[in-house]
């Protein structure tokens, strides 16, 4: 598997403790939850509270793929405007979605509430920054259409966003209250121990490398043994493999990077004195936040390239955080990572049954955290009798998308000159 650097800042940050442990099957259980990120963890949580037996298989630790490696925005519904979404799925599902996406942040800090997750929550909001009076004038579409739903979002001018992020760099901005920032892998452990508390099981270190119907049960053959189940949830996302036939070419994969500095003290506190997560308009986005210790963190669409130290990562961070925020002055950096993202044609999420009882949530266009919880939720609720068009979207066909491979090559290449060019001007 790739990615064998550090998983994330977040991975030493983290205050939820680590979770590991050993596999060995009991049984049949209900059913059998491939990966230990936001997406297996919140089905196994959700479905241990309504009574299945759950056993989460995870090749490598709790929060090891994109979920420990997510920046942390706590954003609601998708990237793409609700008229949009509307536009899509239609007049059944698009409100449903909607609605049910929207109020994603509100579910997941009540999780966080209920479960006394540690995971540096901050419920002050995120702002959609505009890099430019065209990315103004999107927002100002966006602002209208969720103040036409009701939604709690301000439309922020050039001088209310720059008070709010501490730079003059913007055109304005939307700030949408029902956001927030977490720590992810905080957020990915406690619910792993919540899920342990509710009377699911979790193995670590264990990769699935084969799904077999036999009969009325699945299979599950794994590099250390076998195990049966009822039903199989696959919650892999951006980071599944050829486990099951043509999964990993539903989408085009692309990479997400972070680069995070040492603690800044009080020299960083007129950056986003709020706390809020912050990205922007531009196609190739970029996001700011701070976390619980001072740290500035600064991402965009690409992989690494060299490390805290050197190299055109750490160069192309440089140049941004002096460009935008010059009076910071000179910074260091503590940690870098990346991770991917599944990225569908039309940035739609989807739900597959790709055969009987085994299903998979997929496609999360980089909304994991909102979207793996919510997702595990549905899960349960499938498994558990509920009537599957009263899912949020649809259960469809899989179909790949064309020239996936291709196209993840050339997106890297977009996204790595952009690294150039961007730490030179």
């Amino acid at each position: 598997m790739e990615d064998r650097g550090p998983v994330s800042l977040w991975n030493y940050s983290a205050v939820e403790a680590d979770y590991q442990n050993g596999f060995s099957a009991d049984g049949v259980v209900d059913v059998a939850i491939v990966g230990g990120g936001f997406t297996g963890l919140s089905t196994a949580l959700h479905g241990a509270q309504k009574g299945l037996s759950c056993h989460v298989l995870e090749a490598e630790q709790i929060g090891y793929g994109g979920s420990g490696r997510n920046c942390g925005l706590v954003n609601a519904a998708l990237w793409l405007p609700p008229q949009t979404v509307r536009d899509k799925l239609g007049e059944t599902y698009g409100p449903r979605f909607i609605k049910c996406f929207g109020n994603g942040p509100e579910y997941v800090f009540s999780l966080i509430e209920k479960h006394q997750i540690q995971c540096e929550a901050t419920r002050t909001g995120t702002i959609h920054a505009a890099h430019s009076p065209k990315g103004f004038t999107e927002l100002e579409g966006r602002h209208a259409e969720w103040k036409r739903l009701g939604e709690p979002v301000d439309l922020l001018g050039r001088h209310e966003v720059s008070a709010m992020i501490g730079t003059d760099a913007f055109f304005g901005g939307l700030l949408d209250h029902r956001a927030g920032t977490i720590n992810p892998m905080g957020y990915c452990r406690g619910l792993a121990r919540a899920a342990r508390g509710a009377g699911a099981t979790i193995s670590t270190g264990v990769r699935v490398v084969g799904l077999v119907k036999d009969g009325s049960l699945w299979r599950v053959e794994t590099d250390q043994g076998t195990l049966s189940a009822k039903a199989v949830v696959l919650g892999t996302n951006a980071y599944t493999d050829d486990l099951w036939p043509d999964l990993n070419r539903v989408f085009t994969m692309i990479h997400y990077f972070q680069l995070a500095t040492k603690p800044l003290g009080s020299s960083a506190d007129q950056i986003l004195p709020g706390k809020q997560g912050l990205w922007d308009t531009n196609p190739i986005m970029f996001n700011y936040r701070r976390d619980a210790f001072g740290r500035l963190l600064i991402g965009s669409m690409g992989k690494i390239v060299g490390n805290a130290d050197f190299g055109l990562s750490q160069r192309w961070a440089r140049k941004r955080i002096a460009k935008i925020f010059p009076a910071l002055g000179e910074v260091e950096f503590e940690e870098t990572w990346h991770g991917k993202i599944a990225m569908t044609p039309d940035h739609l999420p989807r739900v597959y049954e790709l055969e009987e009882n085994l299903f998979t949530p997929i496609g999360y266009n980089g909304r994991g955290i909102t979207t793996g919880t919510m997702f595990g939720q549905a899960m349960a609720d499938l498994l558990t009798g509920m009537d599957p068009v009263d899912l949020p979207l649809p259960i469809t066909d899989l179909s790949t998308a064309r020239h996936a491979p291709i196209m993840s090559r050339l997106y890297q290449t977009a996204f790595t000159a952009n690294q150039v060019i961007k730490s030179i001007f």
